[in-house]
């Protein structure tokens, strides 16, 4: 099982404790061994503060329980509720939205309403669309403006509920929809969309020979001579990375061509969304599904990230105890933090230079020339 610390950061809390990657900065430098398609060694990242061209930070809906896909009555309105993804949100986001529309277009007649455009509000859309549904979009903000255009992109979701609280059935049901939302951006993947497969570099606590699966295509176990990062027990995989703020606006694009309305508009409790002229209407409000629905068990999960100055040579990904880093065409990502409870999404300057230098030191440990 690959280490649960992926992607969940280097700060917890308000502290701003340093999680570094065991790599040593006096290793010995040498050749490492190539493996195929890739060269000899890798190319390093330049990790730096003066390189950091922006920050981040966005707040994750999460739900120890995991994620809700659920349909109730509003009065004459069929609401069908898709929020709570956590981390997951774009990993989930396909295959979370095909169980919703599941639940609430059979049987409907007429227009479709979506709240919310974020990944969930503009895939359940899109997919309300490809059945044959006319559908209006009704959000406060549109991408970039949005929580998941701060998204990291990778499709493997993380950080989306508590194993102590998750219940089989919703295990079931999440492992579905990762399922589907990695079929549906398999065949999406290119420029287009911003989608890309990547080598990614990651540890396991596993011992022995490393069974399939489908999460992680390709997966071997690296020898020391054979990556050039100063850590054991490290693995590699191919996996597809988005770079959010390009496939949201595409997405959003694809809907608006096939006939999709969009209107800003915020609702401030559910009578002002039953009164809504469309009789069937999907919740992707995010974490505001706290306030509008009285969700008790949603709280917001702060996550930050450093953006380097591109560099088109790095064409692999990593996520280590020190910290994650995915290339894109927008910028060198470093991430994060895992922050629970934090309710302002707004970078804090000592978290930044924390991820910063925990990502420079593991360069630091670079055993190769």
């Amino acid at each position: 099982m690959l280490w649960q610390t992926n992607r969940r950061g280097l700060v917890t809390g308000g502290g701003a404790a340093l999680l570094l990657s065991g790599c040593t900065t006096g290793a010995t430098t040498r050749p490492i061994a190539a493996l195929p398609g890739l060269p000899a060694c890798l190319p390093r990242v330049q990790v730096d503060p003066t390189r950091v061209i922006r920050t981040a930070a966005g707040l994750r809906p999460y739900r120890p329980s995991g994620f809700v896909v659920r349909a109730e009555a509003l009065g004459d309105t069929r609401l069908v509720h898709n929020y709570g993804h956590g981390g997951g949100g774009i990993s989930l986001s396909w295959g979370s939205s095909r169980l919703a529309t599941s639940l609430g277009l059979p049987g409907h007649s007429g227009r479709v309403a979506v709240i919310g455009a974020g990944i969930m509000g503009l895939t359940t859309a899109r997919l309300v669309q490809e059945a044959g549904y006319p559908v209006t979009i009704y959000t406060a903000a549109l991408p970039p403006q949005t929580t998941s255009n701060i998204a990291g992109g990778q499709i493997f979701p993380t950080g989306y509920f508590d194993d102590d609280v998750a219940t089989p059935e919703f295990l079931a049901q999440a492992d579905a929809a990762a399922d589907y939302s990695r079929r549906r951006f398999q065949i999406m993947a290119g420029d287009d969309y911003g989608i890309r497969w990547l080598p990614t570099y990651d540890q396991t606590r596993r011992t022995g020979p490393l069974p399939p699966d489908p999460r992680f295509p390709g997966r071997v176990r690296l020898s020391t001579e054979e990556h050039p990062f100063g850590l054991d027990n490290v693995v590699r995989y191919e996996t597809m990375y988005v770079e959010t703020g390009r496939f949201l606006e595409r997405l959003l694009r694809d809907i608006r061509v096939a006939g999709g309305k969009v209107e800003l508009r915020s609702f401030g409790t559910p009578s002002e969304i039953a009164a809504l002229p469309e009789r069937l209407v999907f919740n992707c409000t995010g974490l505001g599904a706290a306030r509008l629905f009285g969700d008790p068990e949603l709280v917001p999960v702060r996550g930050q990230l450093a953006v380097l100055i591109p560099q088109p040579e790095i064409r692999y990904a990593y996520a280590f105890p020190a910290g994650y880093m995915f290339p894109r065409g927008d910028g060198i990502l470093l991430g994060g933090t895992y922050e629970r409870g934090e309710y302002l999404a707004e970078p804090q300057p000592q978290n930044i230079a924390t991820i910063v230098e925990s990502h420079r030191q593991l360069m630091a440990g670079w055993r190769c020339a």
